[in-house]
């Protein structure tokens, strides 16, 4: 659902529950500038991105990690 931020104000309390059965896509000025989810759904956003990096973290700890030297050369590269 997209609505404008004029809406949203306007009518927060419906807009609020309507977001527990999805989300809520606000526009300003024609541009998408936020979503509104249910509590449930940040949930489980932020527990995929955590184990996302959880993943990353032991995958470095398998391959080794790389020095000093190494890591600013490589930020020096991009």
């Amino acid at each position: 659902m997209k609505i404008t931020a004029t809406e949203i104000k306007n009518h927060f309390g419906q807009y609020l529950e309507e977001s527990i059965s999805g989300p809520v896509f606000i526009e300003k000025t024609g541009r998408s500038v936020a979503v509104m989810v249910s509590a449930k759904e940040y949930e489980r956003l932020t527990s995929l991105e955590d184990a996302y990096w959880a993943q990353k973290a032991s995958k470095a700890e398998k391959t080794g990690y790389i020095g000093k030297k190494e890591s600013a050369e490589f930020l020096k590269s991009k």
